[in-house]
């Protein structure tokens, strides 16, 4: 794991601050953290070696615009991701205008922010630390009411079909739920759907992520303190569990949880009892337990690094929730319902995905699943340009068995943004050549120029090719940057 990647967390928000370092920290980054604009520029002055920034955009005095605006005032690129809870589509542009490498609303889910922080970190000599799971950097949320029970994502699948159907037969039972599945796959959705289709669905919808902090840490958050237990513990604090009581608990990326907390855990699944840290008297709570992982955790029972006793007590009902490479027939359904939700979020944006991007879709891999799918869909939706992403889902691959939606006959022709028209079937050899030869430069050149926050000088040294020449191929490849006034105002 990298330990030498330094990432700069500007927020004028104590909480999300230490949140944010902590979880960063975890992952192995290495993390600087400023509480203003002001303070975030002396920091980059005296520290130039920052390979990232994450930023707040609203902040007394010197807020994330101006940051922007005086960082590109400086030599060097470094990726900027902005984080805020503002929602307008204008805002969004403004900053990607001045040199935002992404944007995240707030709330947001730690996996979403591993995926754009890592793409905005991209090297090739560099293997950056992966964050694991989904935490919400955002307060104790909510009830989810009954009626949010009804916004589930769409599906047409038989796999996606099944899962639903078991969360319908056991959501309204108070027997724990194991969801199994990949990284983005959605078992978050998933858990949310249960707490909403379930009796308890007006009481708390707690979440939480065991591999996100430290044993001591974890167990003050789901145990909570007395006054006094540990430095630092100045007041009472009640844990999760109690916040929880009468609804439903997510324990997210169970099997990382320490060995020893497990025990607890277990205790309070068979007695609905616990002690808080320091406390001499038990606290009852009656509260649904749904658990997540994406291990193995019959080979971590076989390493000694998870209980026996407490994966029997949590299996009690498995739910398996597929990869997106194995149920492809769901893009076109979840690309609609990802384009209206961000639509609503940013008061416009792009209306419909270009065929050309929903045809690369159904080509994809998906290795970070939904999660993937539905941050590439948020982007197209704000910036309105396909060719940041074909950009990212790389080389042109067969489609699979799974036809794009709506498709009659044989799969149709892949080919990229701004491009001409697919090719006759008796089109000359020669020119069938120049074309493929085309859409493969403009790949590499889409890939380069991301790698390199769209700073031209170093794309053409990345491929070995002159800034002159480097600026005839955008053109002749009908390249457009992402960051263009014109092209944002469409």
């Amino acid at each position: 794991m990298d330990r030498n990647c330094t990432v700069l967390v500007v927020d004028d928000d104590d909480d999300v601050r230490t949140s944010l370092s902590e979880f960063l920290t975890s992952g192995g980054y290495r993390v600087r953290s400023a509480a203003g604009g002001a303070e975030a520029l002396e920091l980059l002055q005296s520290e130039p070696a920052v390979d990232g920034v994450l930023l707040d955009l609203v902040m007394p005095r010197v807020d994330g615009f101006e940051v922007l605006r005086r960082m590109r005032e400086r030599p060097g690129q470094v990726p900027v991701v902005v984080l805020s809870a503002l929602s307008d589509a204008e805002d969004v542009v403004k900053a990607m205008k001045l040199g935002a490498s992404d944007y995240l609303p707030k709330p947001f889910d730690i996996g979403e922010l591993d995926l754009v922080l890592r793409r905005a970190l991209e090297r090739p000599e560099r293997r950056l630390p992966t964050i694991t799971g989904s935490v919400q950097i955002a307060p104790v949320e909510p009830p989810i009411g009954v009626g949010e029970a009804s916004a589930l994502p769409p599906t047409l699948s038989t796999a996606m079909q099944r899962v639903w159907d078991l969360v319908r037969r056991t959501a309204d039972t108070d027997v724990p739920l194991l969801l199994i599945g990949e990284s983005g796959v959605g078992k978050d959705v998933v858990a949310r759907h249960i707490h909403a289709s379930s009796h308890r669905a007006t009481k708390n919808f707690v979440k939480i992520n065991c591999a996100a902090l430290p044993g001591e840490l974890l167990e003050s958050e789901l145990f909570g303190h007395e006054k006094g237990a540990f430095t630092g513990a100045h007041a009472e604090k009640p844990g999760k569990f109690e916040i929880a009581h009468m609804g439903t608990i997510f324990l997210d990326e169970i099997g990382e949880m320490d060995f020893r907390l497990q025990a607890k855990l277990l205790q309070v699944l068979q007695d609905e009892e616990f002690y808080r840290v320091g406390g001499k008297r038990p606290v009852r709570v009656d509260a649904r337990v749904v658990v997540a992982t994406n291990r193995n955790l019959e080979s971590a029972i076989a390493s000694g690094t998870f209980r026996e006793d407490l994966f029997y007590r949590l299996n009690v009902v498995t739910i398996l929730v597929p990869p997106l490479r194995e149920h492809k027939e769901d893009i076109g359904p979840l690309v609609r319902f990802f384009v209206e939700k961000y639509r609503a979020r940013y008061k416009g944006g792009l209306e419909q995905i270009p065929p050309e991007v929903m045809e690369r879709f159904h080509t994809h891999d998906w290795p970070g699943n939904v999660r993937e799918l539905e941050n590439l869909v948020r982007r197209l939706v704000v910036l309105r340009d396909p060719a940041m992403v074909l950009g990212e889902l790389g080389p042109v691959r067969a489609l699979s068995s799974v036809p794009v939606e709506g498709a009659a006959g044989p799969p149709p022709t892949v080919k990229p943004a701004g491009l001409h028209a697919a090719l006759p079937e008796d089109a000359p050899l020669k020119e069938v050549g120049r074309r493929a030869a085309q859409v493969a430069e403009r790949e590499a050149i889409l890939r380069a120029l991301m790698r390199t926050g769209w700073n031209k000088r170093k794309a053409a040294l990345r491929l070995q090719i002159s800034y002159k020449a480097l600026l005839y191929k955008i053109k002749d490849c009908q390249i457009i940057d992402p960051r263009n006034a014109a092209m944002l105002k469409d």
